[in-house]
């Protein structure tokens, strides 16, 4: 372990709606403080290089890949996983749309799209299926071929505008 590892740094943040106040070392991804130290593992560690979106946290609002990410740079932030979430309902109708859809198989990147699909669906407008596509284009799916997704989150988009497709 490099020296630069062994020195750690002192964090206060707010973690799904909770206070934390942890010692971290200054290399520590901000996906492995949550995995790890946490024990919330809705978002993954994958490809650990930010490009298949595995890893998707909110921090501070938006949406950031865990893995590039330092945890001590969550310091003072507000950081939500898929768990906390899931926990307040935000993202209920997008699960159940994920669900009704098989907009899911393996499970392994699905967080990572509701997380995503949720900042996009937080913003004005609705939108159409190609800024659904052009939005969830940084997250990585190896199994449903994404026409599912991208359904899904035009449904759920569709119903929260009034505008629900029969």
């Amino acid at each position: 372990m490099t020296e630069m590892f062994r020195d750690k740094v002192d964090i206060n943040l707010t973690v799904n709606g909770e206070a934390v106040e942890a010692q971290v070392p200054v290399g520590q991804h901000a996906v492995d403080f949550l995995r790890h130290e946490l024990g919330l593992t809705g978002a993954h560690a994958s490809c650990e290089h930010g490009v298949c979106g595995a890893c998707t946290i909110r921090v501070d609002g938006d949406a950031v890949r865990g893995c590039l990410v330092l945890a001590a740079q969550l310091d003072g932030s507000e950081v939500w996983t898929v768990e906390g979430l899931s926990e307040t309902d935000e993202i209920r109708d997008l699960q159940e749309a994920f669900v009704a859809r098989n907009a899911l198989q393996c499970g392994f990147c699905t967080p990572g799209m509701l997380v995503s699909a949720q900042e996009l669906l937080s913003q004005d407008g609705v939108p159409d299926r190609a800024m659904i596509r052009e939005h969830m284009s940084g997250n990585y799916c190896r199994c449903t071929g994404y026409e599912a997704i991208v359904d899904a989150v035009e449904s759920v988009a569709q119903q929260r505008a009034g505008k629900a497709k029969p």
